[in-house]
Parts: structure tokens; C-alpha cells; sequence
């Protein structure tokens, strides 16, 4: 199965975003920067992540669910996408 490229140009955006914002927060230690700062900076890159990893899970799931049964596709795998839904919860 190939994701849907728009949506995944979306999902690489915010993983960018979630980049600089951890290279913030390795920077915010090396200067000594308030606990209560570097914390706050490092859930919120914590839950870009989360969000880009749910993101890749529901398109696979529409493209799953959403596939014509001609026998060519793969069939859903319900228990691995639940697997991989609970591994970012």
C-alpha cells in the first residue's frame, strides 16, 4: 500500500516543524534554560509526533478501508493497524 502523497506532504511538514522545535530544545539545555521551558517545549514536539504518526496511520486506514475487493489488494489487516494505532498511544 502507497500512501496518499498530499497527505503525506503534510505529515513531512509538521515531522520538519518537529525538527527545528527539537533542535530548540537541545539548544535550550545547552544554554540552561529553565526546566519548566525545555519541558514545555519538549511535549509540544512530543505531540507534533504523536500527530504525524496518527496522520500516516488514518490515511493508511481510509486506503485500506476504502479499496475496491478484486482480489489484487491486500486485505485489511485489522490487527496490525490496531498494533500500530496503540504503539503511538
Amino acid at each position: 500500500m502507497e500512501l496518499d502523497k498530499d497527505e503525506m506532504a503534510k505529515v513531512s511538514n509538521r515531522l520538519k516543524r518537529a525538527q527545528g522545535q527539537l533542535a530548540a530544545v537541545v539548544r535550550m539545555l545547552d544554554e540552561g534554560r529553565d526546566c519548566e521551558d525545555v519541558v514545555t517545549q519538549l511535549s509540544a514536539v512530543s505531540r507534533a509526533l504523536d500527530r504525524a504518526g496518527f496522520a500516516i496511520i488514518a490515511s493508511g486506514m481510509r486506503q485500506c478501508m476504502t479499496r475496491s475487493d478484486d482480489g489484487d489488494d491486500e486485505t485489511l489487516d485489522v490487527q496490525k493497524l490496531e498494533k500500530l494505532f496503540l504503539s503511538l498511544a
